[in-house]
Parts: structure tokens; sequence; C-alpha cells
């Protein structure tokens, strides 16, 4: 009888077991990836960015002042061999409300930001973000039919839109970011790193 007992306790429990594995592989837990809150943000920021386009002259002027950093967030490699000079470096694949607290404890500094996009003449370390129109031959065209291959529009995909939605989404919102296609032997901007050239 107790031997009854126990087959019957320990079938039981099996079976509440195997209900409550199969019901966590039935309900998967979302991903942290919401792309309508991200859409509603962007809309937000647009807006604020509009006044935020600073030329060169005004971005440098700003950099001088007090409770003002540049911000640069493109990668190690590319900050280490040329940015501009005293310019700050978090790569944005390591944008964290913890690490930009770290370097960024206040909310009101003035945050300056470029990306490649801002520079011409150095295609190895400021290669600019574009995507070109693909020209297809006719055997191509063939296969692919009206697909997006045959998207004949340029697209840039400057790191400064993200690093800006990302900051402010932080609550970074004093940030200004520069408007202009500047050359890297232009000589208003100072740049420093291992590539960089005495001038």
């Amino acid at each position: 009888m107790k031997k009854t007992i126990y087959t019957l306790i320990i079938t039981v429990f099996s079976s509440l077991s195997l209900i409550s594995i199969n019901s966590v592989y039935a309900q998967p837990i979302p991903s942290k990836v919401d792309f309508d809150a991200f859409e509603k943000l962007v809309a937000e920021v647009k807006e604020h960015r509009k006044d935020r386009l600073l030329p060169l002259t005004d971005f440098v002027e700003a950099s001088k002042k007090e409770n003002v950093i540049i911000l640069d967030t493109r990668s190690d490699a590319m900050y280490n061999a040329k940015h501009i000079a005293g310019a700050i470096h978090l790569n944005f694949s390591d944008f964290t409300q913890e690490n930009l607290a770290r370097i960024i404890p206040s909310f009101d500094t003035k945050i300056l930001i470029y990306c490649n996009n801002n520079f011409s003449d150095d295609r190895m370390f400021f290669p600019t973000k574009m995507v070109e129109p693909i020209k297809l031959d006719k055997d191509i065209k063939k296969d692919v039919g009206n697909s997006d291959a045959q998207n004949n529009e340029e697209l840039t995909l400057a790191l400064n839109i993200p690093t800006y939605i990302n900051l402010y989404g932080y609550g970074y919102k004093n940030v200004y970011e520069l408007s202009e296609l500047i050359s890297v032997n232009d000589r208003r901007v100072k740049l420093e790193g291992t590539a960089v050239a005495v001038r």
C-alpha cells in the first residue's frame, strides 16, 4: 500500500513538473525590442533636432565653452586613428544608461556629436556610411525582377542619427550635431590620433 502511494506521489509530481516545463516553452518571453515605442521616439527627436544642427564655426566655438563635450561614437579603431581633438569616446554599441552616466554624469552637459559622414577626403578613417544605387546588368535584372535590389536612390546611413536618437532616449537632450561636410584637411578643425600626420 505504501509503495502504491509513493508511486502515485512521484507520478503526480512528475506530471506537474512536465506541465510547468511545457508551459514555459509554450509561452516564450518576448525580447526587449519595441519598434512602436522607438518610432514614437524618432518622431519626437526629429522635431527636437531641427534647431540643433551647427555649422562648423559654431561647433568649434561651442566646444571651447564650459560644460561642453565632443562625443565620438564610432568604433575604437576609427576613434584611435583619427578624431576631433579633445573628443571623448564611447562606441555606439556600448551605449547603456550606466556607461553614459559614467562619461556624462549630468544631463545638463552640452553634447556635440559628429560622425564619418561629416568628413571627406579620407575613405580609410572616415568612410561615408551610404548605400549607393546598384547598377545591375540585364541578365541580373531579369532574375531579380522588381526587387529592392534595383534601388536607384542614394541612402545615407550616418551614425549621427542613431547617436542623437539614443542620447535623447537616455535623457540627454542638450545635444547638438555638426551639420557640415568638411575635408579632413580643413584647418578650422584639429584632428588627433595615431594616423594624423603632423601639419
